[in-house]
């Protein structure tokens, strides 16, 4: 198995042990998508509570990648889904979060699903 399925099926265990569905098909894709990140501890994870990198999350992912206009409705995805991981998480794992954003806005579609 290489690093990436280890990753992958690392996020799958992560996400079925909080009872969150998944589509692996996307999982895998949004993980893809995030590149060698996913390989570095600090990079690999989001901070729920830290507001620099909750803002970059938005920034970068949210209107950047998924092509979501500004607004607070943003910022409430972003704290609903650290909600929906458990914010006592540590390891609110970037794929995840990103994962579950995708699904909220439904915009699959960035990944050609």
């Amino acid at each position: 198995m290489s690093k990436f399925d280890e990753k992958v099926e690392l996020y799958k265990k992560f996400m079925e042990s909080r009872g969150l569905s998944f589509d692996a098909d996307l999982l895998t894709a949004v993980t893809k998508g995030l590149g060698p990140s996913i390989y570095k501890k600090d990079a690999e994870t989001v901070s729920g509570t830290d507001a620099k990198e909750l803002e970059t999350v938005k920034k970068n992912f949210l209107i950047k990648k998924l092509g979501l206009a500004d607004g607070p409705n943003l910022d409430e995805a972003i704290a609903e889904v650290v909600e929906q991981i458990g914010k006592s998480e540590r390891n609110k794992y970037r794929a995840v979060v990103y994962y579950l954003l995708t699904k909220k806005f439904g915009k699959e579609s960035v990944y050609g699903m």
